[in-house]
Protein backbone atom coordinates (compact mmCIF):
# COMPACT_ATOMS: atom_id res chain seq x y z
CA UNK A 1 0.00 0.00 0.00
CA UNK A 2 1.31 3.28 -0.70
CA UNK A 3 1.59 6.27 1.93
CA UNK A 4 -1.14 8.73 1.77
CA UNK A 5 -1.98 10.85 -1.24
CA UNK A 6 -4.93 13.17 -2.20
CA UNK A 7 -7.47 11.20 -4.56
CA UNK A 8 -9.31 13.71 -6.44
CA UNK A 9 -12.75 11.99 -6.87
CA UNK A 10 -16.52 12.77 -6.78
CA UNK A 11 -18.14 10.00 -4.50
CA UNK A 12 -17.25 7.62 -2.42
CA UNK A 13 -18.86 3.83 -2.49
CA UNK A 14 -18.23 1.91 0.67
CA UNK A 15 -18.90 -2.20 1.62
CA UNK A 16 -22.03 -2.62 4.47
CA UNK A 17 -20.78 -5.11 6.67
CA UNK A 18 -17.46 -4.47 8.22
CA UNK A 19 -16.95 -1.37 6.72
CA UNK A 20 -20.10 0.82 7.75
CA UNK A 21 -21.63 -1.21 10.12
CA UNK A 22 -20.45 -3.95 12.76
CA UNK A 23 -22.99 -6.49 11.53
CA UNK A 24 -20.94 -9.02 13.21
CA UNK A 25 -23.53 -9.40 16.02
CA UNK A 26 -26.54 -10.03 14.34
CA UNK A 27 -25.05 -12.61 12.02
CA UNK A 28 -23.29 -14.38 14.94
CA UNK A 29 -26.55 -14.81 16.44
CA UNK A 30 -28.28 -16.17 14.05
CA UNK A 31 -25.06 -19.18 13.41
CA UNK A 32 -25.76 -18.78 17.15
CA UNK A 33 -29.04 -20.24 17.05
CA UNK A 34 -28.40 -22.67 13.81
CA UNK A 35 -26.26 -24.29 16.40
CA UNK A 36 -28.98 -24.30 19.22
CA UNK A 37 -31.01 -26.44 16.81
CA UNK A 38 -28.49 -29.14 16.92
CA UNK A 39 -27.77 -29.08 20.69
CA UNK A 40 -24.57 -27.22 20.85
CA UNK A 41 -23.72 -24.42 22.80
CA UNK A 42 -23.21 -20.70 21.62
CA UNK A 43 -19.87 -19.18 20.55
CA UNK A 44 -18.48 -15.57 21.33
CA UNK A 45 -19.02 -12.94 18.79
CA UNK A 46 -15.23 -12.39 18.85
CA UNK A 47 -14.78 -15.71 17.95
CA UNK A 48 -17.02 -15.48 14.33
CA UNK A 49 -16.00 -11.96 13.52
CA UNK A 50 -13.62 -12.39 11.60
CA UNK A 51 -16.05 -14.05 9.27
CA UNK A 52 -18.33 -11.71 9.19
CA UNK A 53 -17.96 -10.73 5.88
CA UNK A 54 -18.14 -13.95 4.26
CA UNK A 55 -21.88 -14.33 5.49
CA UNK A 56 -23.43 -17.81 5.88
CA UNK A 57 -20.81 -19.76 3.62
CA UNK A 58 -18.20 -18.33 6.16
CA UNK A 59 -20.09 -18.67 9.74
CA UNK A 60 -21.03 -22.31 8.82
CA UNK A 61 -18.03 -22.82 8.22
CA UNK A 62 -16.23 -21.33 10.94
CA UNK A 63 -19.49 -22.31 13.48
CA UNK A 64 -20.55 -25.73 12.28
CA UNK A 65 -17.91 -26.84 9.97
CA UNK A 66 -19.97 -26.71 7.02
CA UNK A 67 -18.91 -26.03 3.70
CA UNK A 68 -20.90 -26.29 0.37
CA UNK A 69 -21.13 -29.37 -1.30
CA UNK A 70 -21.38 -30.93 2.64
CA UNK A 71 -24.30 -33.00 3.73
CA UNK A 72 -26.44 -30.87 5.40
CA UNK A 73 -25.13 -27.61 4.22
CA UNK A 74 -28.15 -26.16 2.38
CA UNK A 75 -30.49 -27.47 5.03
CA UNK A 76 -28.29 -25.43 7.46
CA UNK A 77 -27.38 -22.26 5.26
CA UNK A 78 -31.78 -21.60 5.13
CA UNK A 79 -31.99 -22.39 8.63
CA UNK A 80 -29.41 -19.46 9.11
CA UNK A 81 -30.89 -16.96 6.74
CA UNK A 82 -34.00 -17.40 8.25
CA UNK A 83 -33.32 -16.91 11.86
CA UNK A 84 -30.75 -14.25 10.42
CA UNK A 85 -34.18 -12.78 8.91
CA UNK A 86 -35.03 -12.35 12.15
CA UNK A 87 -32.75 -10.66 13.69
CA UNK A 88 -30.95 -8.48 11.51
CA UNK A 89 -30.82 -5.20 13.47
CA UNK A 90 -31.32 -6.28 17.29
CA UNK A 91 -27.67 -4.94 17.88
CA UNK A 92 -26.28 -3.63 14.53
CA UNK A 93 -25.05 -0.19 14.48
CA UNK A 94 -22.67 2.30 12.58
CA UNK A 95 -18.79 1.87 13.53
CA UNK A 96 -17.79 4.55 15.65
CA UNK A 97 -17.09 7.73 13.72
CA UNK A 98 -19.03 6.88 10.72
CA UNK A 99 -22.21 8.97 10.99
CA UNK A 100 -19.69 11.91 11.38
CA UNK A 101 -17.48 11.09 8.05
CA UNK A 102 -20.62 10.76 5.99
CA UNK A 103 -21.84 14.05 7.48
CA UNK A 104 -18.58 15.25 6.42
CA UNK A 105 -18.85 14.10 2.76
CA UNK A 106 -22.51 15.33 2.60
CA UNK A 107 -21.08 18.74 3.19
CA UNK A 108 -18.34 18.27 1.00
CA UNK A 109 -20.43 18.03 -1.96
CA UNK A 110 -19.12 14.08 -1.99
CA UNK A 111 -21.51 11.55 -3.24
CA UNK A 112 -21.85 8.37 -1.42
CA UNK A 113 -23.45 4.64 -2.16
CA UNK A 114 -22.97 1.32 -1.02
CA UNK A 115 -22.15 -1.95 -2.10
CA UNK A 116 -22.44 -4.84 -0.42
CA UNK A 117 -23.00 -8.71 -1.29
CA UNK A 118 -25.85 -9.13 1.09
CA UNK A 119 -28.38 -9.37 -0.87
CA UNK A 120 -31.44 -6.80 -1.15
CA UNK A 121 -34.06 -8.54 1.06
CA UNK A 122 -31.47 -8.19 3.80
CA UNK A 123 -29.79 -4.59 2.82
CA UNK A 124 -32.94 -3.09 2.70
CA UNK A 125 -33.71 -3.36 6.58
CA UNK A 126 -30.53 -3.18 7.65
CA UNK A 127 -30.00 0.02 6.19
CA UNK A 128 -33.30 1.41 6.92
CA UNK A 129 -32.63 0.55 10.38
CA UNK A 130 -29.33 2.28 10.16
CA UNK A 131 -31.04 5.42 8.74
CA UNK A 132 -29.08 5.43 5.70
CA UNK A 133 -31.64 4.38 3.43
CA UNK A 134 -32.51 7.92 1.64
CA UNK A 135 -28.92 9.53 2.17
CA UNK A 136 -26.84 7.07 0.16
CA UNK A 137 -27.44 7.99 -3.77
CA UNK A 138 -27.04 4.09 -4.49
CA UNK A 139 -27.50 1.20 -3.06
CA UNK A 140 -26.51 -2.02 -4.93
CA UNK A 141 -26.60 -5.66 -3.38
CA UNK A 142 -25.30 -8.74 -3.80
CA UNK A 143 -28.32 -9.92 -6.20
CA UNK A 144 -28.91 -6.62 -7.77
CA UNK A 145 -26.18 -7.22 -10.70
CA UNK A 146 -25.35 -10.97 -12.09
CA UNK A 147 -22.01 -11.09 -10.34
CA UNK A 148 -21.54 -10.23 -6.36
CA UNK A 149 -17.79 -8.89 -5.58
CA UNK A 150 -15.21 -9.86 -6.87
CA UNK A 151 -16.80 -9.12 -10.34
CA UNK A 152 -16.51 -5.36 -11.29
CA UNK A 153 -19.64 -5.68 -12.03
CA UNK A 154 -21.71 -4.17 -8.48
CA UNK A 155 -19.57 -1.36 -8.47
CA UNK A 156 -19.71 -0.47 -12.44
CA UNK A 157 -23.29 -0.48 -11.66
CA UNK A 158 -23.64 1.90 -8.55
CA UNK A 159 -20.78 4.44 -10.37
CA UNK A 160 -23.88 4.34 -13.54
CA UNK A 161 -26.25 4.94 -11.42
CA UNK A 162 -24.34 7.88 -9.63
CA UNK A 163 -23.58 9.27 -13.05
CA UNK A 164 -19.90 9.05 -12.94
CA UNK A 165 -16.87 7.06 -14.39
CA UNK A 166 -15.42 4.90 -11.89
CA UNK A 167 -12.05 6.33 -12.42
CA UNK A 168 -14.19 8.99 -10.25
CA UNK A 169 -14.96 6.79 -7.36
CA UNK A 170 -13.52 5.64 -4.50
CA UNK A 171 -14.16 1.94 -2.98
CA UNK A 172 -13.48 1.48 1.08
CA UNK A 173 -13.97 -2.06 2.17
CA UNK A 174 -12.72 -4.70 4.85
CA UNK A 175 -11.93 -7.55 2.64
CA UNK A 176 -10.09 -9.14 -0.08
CA UNK A 177 -12.92 -9.37 -2.77
CA UNK A 178 -13.72 -5.51 -1.83
CA UNK A 179 -10.23 -4.73 -3.11
CA UNK A 180 -10.76 -6.50 -5.72
CA UNK A 181 -13.34 -5.82 -6.94
CA UNK A 182 -12.52 -2.27 -7.45
CA UNK A 183 -9.30 -2.28 -8.67
CA UNK A 184 -11.30 -4.70 -11.64
CA UNK A 185 -13.55 -1.58 -12.23
CA UNK A 186 -10.94 1.04 -12.63
CA UNK A 187 -11.59 2.49 -8.74
CA UNK A 188 -8.76 3.36 -6.55
CA UNK A 189 -9.58 0.95 -2.96
CA UNK A 190 -8.65 1.79 0.42
CA UNK A 191 -9.12 -0.75 3.24
CA UNK A 192 -11.61 -0.07 6.01
CA UNK A 193 -8.64 -1.10 9.32
CA UNK A 194 -11.43 -1.18 11.80
CA UNK A 195 -13.43 -3.90 9.80
CA UNK A 196 -13.63 -8.02 10.13
CA UNK A 197 -10.25 -8.32 7.42
CA UNK A 198 -11.18 -11.80 6.86
CA UNK A 199 -8.79 -14.90 7.29
CA UNK A 200 -6.94 -14.93 3.67
CA UNK A 201 -4.03 -12.74 2.44
CA UNK A 202 -2.69 -10.29 5.79
CA UNK A 203 -4.59 -7.28 4.56
CA UNK A 204 -1.19 -5.20 3.98
CA UNK A 205 -0.47 -7.53 1.21
CA UNK A 206 -4.20 -6.74 -0.57
CA UNK A 207 -3.38 -4.40 -3.54
CA UNK A 208 -5.16 -1.33 -2.16
CA UNK A 209 -4.01 2.38 -3.02
CA UNK A 210 -4.06 3.07 0.99
CA UNK A 211 -5.34 2.15 4.45
CA UNK A 212 -7.77 3.87 6.69
CA UNK A 213 -6.80 3.81 10.12
CA UNK A 214 -10.26 5.57 11.29
CA UNK A 215 -13.70 6.40 9.25
CA UNK A 216 -12.10 10.12 9.56
CA UNK A 217 -8.78 9.35 7.81
CA UNK A 218 -11.05 9.24 4.37
CA UNK A 219 -11.25 12.81 4.86
CA UNK A 220 -7.68 13.24 4.49
CA UNK A 221 -7.46 11.59 1.38
CA UNK A 222 -10.08 13.96 -0.15
CA UNK A 223 -8.28 16.74 0.96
Amino acid sequence: MSTRETLDVDAVLFDLDGTLADTAGDLAGALNRVRADHGKTPLPVETLRSHASSGARGLLGAGMDLKPGDAGYETAREAFLVHYAACLAETTRLFDGVAAMLSDLDARGFAWGIVTNKAERYTGPVVVALGLAHRAGTIVSGDTTPHPKPHPAPLLHAASALRLPPSRCIYVGDDRRDIDAGNAAGMPTLVASWGYLGNGDPPAEWPARGWLASPADLLRWLD
